[in-house]
């Protein structure tokens, strides 16, 4: 049982750790948000997000994208617009400092855009489905429970920690430059990952 969850803790971390546009979306908004507390829109439904892509990977139902082919072009047409979406409104977007209140994102968009990234990256879900998914076919019963919540720890505690990290550099740059900076980096990764779907689309 150790043994397992163990496993799971180093795989998960290991899975989401590189940097991607879901990791520097939440540590934006920790950044952005006037409070901790009004981050945490983004920080649950990343969380969640990941809970269910972990959860449809070990118990195998997530297997019908890998071989449902128009299940897996309409995810990649999706996602791409969505990224391109998100990652204009991201550049767009202001620090406090320049812009006040309402350039903030609100719970909602907080939401949408943290839902969007998550479910419809097809490479993360990919990664959870080939990864997670097949290291979890060693284990049955508890040892399998114990993997699968493990994993699902990993992300949880992984996304508050953003937050917070996010939340610390923000209250050290007064002037909004890094604000800014962190938002610029956000759309260019954003708009990299779609167009990288949109490429694979294409040769595939």
């Amino acid at each position: 049982m150790l043994e397992a969850i163990l496993h799971g803790f180093v795989l998960a971390f290991g899975l989401i750790l590189p940097l991607g546009a879901q990791n520097v979306f939440v540590f934006n908004q920790g950044a952005l948000q006037p409070t901790l507390l009004r981050a945490m829109p983004v920080v649950l439904t990343a969380a969640l997000c990941d809970t269910l892509l972990i959860l449809l990977a070990v118990l195998g139902v997530s297997l019908v994208v890998l071989t449902v082919t128009w299940l897996k072009t309409v995810l990649y047409v999706i996602g791409f617009f969505f990224l391109v979406y998100m990652g204009y409104l991201t550049w767009r977007s202001r620090p406090d400092t320049e812009a006040g209140e309402k350039e903030r994102f609100s719970a909602k968009k907080q939401i949408m855009f943290a839902a969007s990234v998550s479910l419809l990256n097809p490479h993360a879900i990919l990664d959870t489905i080939g990864v997670i998914g097949t290291s979890s076919l060693s284990y049955s019963g508890t040892e399998k429970w114990g993997f699968t919540v493990a994993c699902i720890l990993v992300s949880c505690f992984w996304f508050f920690g953003l937050s917070v990290a996010g939340r610390t550099a923000g209250r050290l740059d007064r002037s909004g430059k890094l604000q800014r900076g962190l938002n610029m980096v956000s759309a260019v990764i954003m708009w990299g990952v779609a167009f990288y779907m949109a490429a694979q689309l294409l040769i595939s």
